[in-house]
């Protein structure tokens, strides 16, 4: 049985959290779709986030990392950070991701049938999740006039992502893995992530492996992300990336995520919490929907679960039915849009 796959006579179960802003629109749209393709799947709420903190005095309960590491599984919507020091807050998703171990972040982009989306587009993120400046060590000197940041690159972190990145291409039959970096300017941190990866695709000789610098990787995003099939990348550069490929599948609306470690799994989608349109039904829940359906691939090992709810969006937009956020002409709101998608599952 596989690593990530839960024991087949424990029953399914899922941290749920709908963090903050549309999360609290999105989150139910997914689990209305949950409901349908794997009923047997017990939700336990739990709370994150911006407004977590604001009434609980905490971003990350006891209590929801405690679900969180019993359940194995997490569906958390859009959180709200500030970008400013606030004392007592932290990212709940990041303390999520390291809780749990979940070291790789995959974020796949695909055309979808919608004005915003590019044809032959068909792309995998995989990024080391533990590591990087994203560890958050920095501090401020000279009396706050110099800001300094620790970025750390570990040979332990950079194999099991990648050896996750040609595992998951090996199984998903594609062709080639793009080792992204900037080795020639950070010789000692990303020269390390590079050549614990060339190493490892030594033993994937079918698979081809070519390498960019970061900046040249941003480029051909932008002129031809065709030529990318997975993307292998410390975590910066993949936050980056990713988001950048996301305009390829659509928009943020519409770009998933799974974080995944060793029998453990956060679905996110990648958008912000969006407050400016919370409550208003205007949401596209695309992204949390395709994040479920990530989850029941990699980590439930339910493929054909998964297969469904892609073949269900894809047949809803085929058909011209989209949120605010695709075109205005003709949009319908979240829930419709979900109920649309629940129609081609039934």
């Amino acid at each position: 049985m596989n690593a990530n796959s839960p024991h087949s006579e424990q029953p399914l179960e899922l941290c749920l959290i709908e963090g903050d802003g549309i999360g609290r629109e999105i989150v139910p749209a997914a689990i209305r779709v949950l409901e349908i393709i794997a009923p047997d799947v017990v939700v336990h709420p739990s709370k994150a986030g911006w407004e977590c903190f604001q009434s609980c005095g905490t971003p990350l309960p006891d209590a929801t990392l405690d679900e969180a590491a019993r359940c194995r599984a997490v569906l958390i919507g859009a959180v709200s950070s500030p970008a400013y020091p606030v004392d007592g807050y932290f990212s709940p998703v990041v303390s999520l991701r390291r809780a749990l171990h979940t070291f790789a972040n995959l974020r796949p982009v695909r055309h979808l049938p919608v004005p915003t989306s590019r044809e032959g587009v068909d792309l995998l993120v995989v990024r080391e999740n533990t590591e990087d400046l994203y560890i958050g060590h920095e501090h401020t000197e000279d009396e706050g006039r110099r800001g300094i940041a620790e970025k750390v690159i570990t040979r332990e972190a950079t194999e099991r992502v990648a050896r996750l990145a040609y595992d998951l291409a090996t199984r998903a039959d594609r062709r080639k893995v793009t080792i992204v970096h900037k080795a020639n300017v950070l010789q000692q941190s990303d020269g390390l992530f590079r050549r614990v990866a060339l190493e490892v695709a030594g033993y994937y000789p079918e698979i081809v492996t070519d390498e960019l610098f970061v900046d040249t990787a941003a480029y051909w995003m932008v002129k031809d992300p065709s030529r990318f099939d997975v993307i292998l990348t410390p975590n910066l550069y993949g936050d980056i990336l990713s988001d950048m490929a996301a305009a390829w599948g659509g928009g943020l609306g519409l770009a998933p995520s799974l974080s995944l470690g060793n029998g453990a799994a956060i679905a996110e989608p990648i958008h912000a919490h969006a407050g400016d349109i919370a409550g208003m039904g205007l949401a596209n829940p695309t992204a949390t929907i395709l994040s479920l359906a990530m989850l029941l691939d990699h980590h439930w090992r339910r493929p054909e679960a998964a297969r469904r709810i892609e073949q269900a969006v894809h047949a809803t937009f085929s058909e011209g039915d989209h949120t605010i956020d695709i075109y205005s002409e003709g949009a319908i709101s979240t829930m419709e849009f979900t109920e649309r998608v629940c129609a081609h599952l039934t």
